[in-house]
């Protein structure tokens, strides 16, 4: 069966169906655009067939793509099901997920996802999977499923380990947050170099949200940002030190919505693009390596609202 192609090339062919772009397509599955570009035309070439027409709007199926991708859909069900039942003869189908997560992954999003895996599960006959959580920051997060301490990593840093395999699950926006007193909230918004120039308070060296901070900063104005003003060890902690008026802090949305909701902090608008980063799944091995127990919960999150 050589004109059959690989299971993940025929993936990476559904997800470009499913979202009319390669480019993003490439980054669900956790490869290039180049990559994703390269492996869809080898599917073509393999089948002797144009599955694809690009344009500047996007990516659509042609006729015979169409059908292609229904063929895909049977094969990749009939996949799973091969994966799920061998995995249920080794009675891997309902031992512990182990999902080690950056703190605010860890805190505020994982506990969420977890909902929705275990609904999923029950709806479908399944035993549920005991799903344990490893918190630490982004960096320690790839060591740690590099040695195998855990099946799932969730990182939000922008730096993504060379030798783990990584997908794109779901995408966070950035807040910078005053005391209700800060002279800034009497602006409309900020220029970035503003802030950028302002020393902020931030977690320690390798955690997701100081990396990103300082990745969109030399992005955007192609410099470093200033010096912490304070390291903490907590986001709850970041969040007192900015209430109690120690200096304001580049943080996700989600960890301080209820201090906004309550008045307690002040949210401050920047100008130009909103600041957002992606959250990503790691692991060891390819795509294939990927137990169906592990595919299930990244479902889960990625559908999460």
């Amino acid at each position: 069966m050589r004109d059959v192609p690989p299971l993940d090339a025929l993936e990476l062919f559904r997800a470009v169906a499913r979202h009319g772009s390669i480019s993003a397509a490439a980054r669900e599955v956790g490869l290039s655009q180049q990559s994703a570009s390269t492996r869809i035309r080898s599917i073509e070439r393999n089948l002797g067939i144009e599955l694809l027409t690009r344009s500047a709007r996007g990516t659509v199926l042609t006729e015979a793509g169409e059908l292609v991708l229904g063929w895909t859909e049977d094969l990749l069900n009939t996949a799973t099901r091969f994966r799920a039942g061998v995995e249920a003869l080794r009675g891997e189908s309902s031992r512990t997920l182990i999902v080690a997560a950056s703190q605010t992954a860890a805190t505020y999003l994982v506990p969420h996802w977890m909902l929705g895996f275990r609904s999923a599960q029950l709806a479908s006959g399944q035993v549920p999977t005991e799903v344990q959580i490893l918190a630490a920051n982004s960096t320690q997060v790839g060591e740690i499923v590099r040695t195998g301490r855990a099946d799932l990593g969730v990182v939000e840093s922008p730096d993504l380990p060379d030798d783990l395999s990584s997908t794109t699950i779901a995408n966070d926006e950035l807040t910078l947050v005053v005391p209700p007193d800060h002279p800034w909230i009497r602006r409309r918004s900020l220029p970035l170099d503003e802030v950028a120039s302002t020393p902020l308070i931030f977690r320690e060296e390798g955690s997701g949200t100081r990396r990103a901070w300082e990745a969109v900063v030399f992005e955007r104005l192609r410099r470093a940002p200033a010096e912490p003003a304070a390291v903490m060890s907590t986001t709850s902690a970041i969040r007192s030190a900015v209430a109690d008026g120690i200096a304001p802090a580049v943080v996700s949305t989600h960890v301080v919505a209820d201090d906004i909701a309550l008045g307690r902090l002040r949210r401050v608008a920047l100008d130009g693009p909103a600041l957002t980063r992606p959250i990503t799944a790691l692991w060891r091995g390819s795509d294939r390596d990927l137990r169906q127990t592990s595919r299930d919960f990244l479902d889960a999150a990625r559908t999460a609202r």
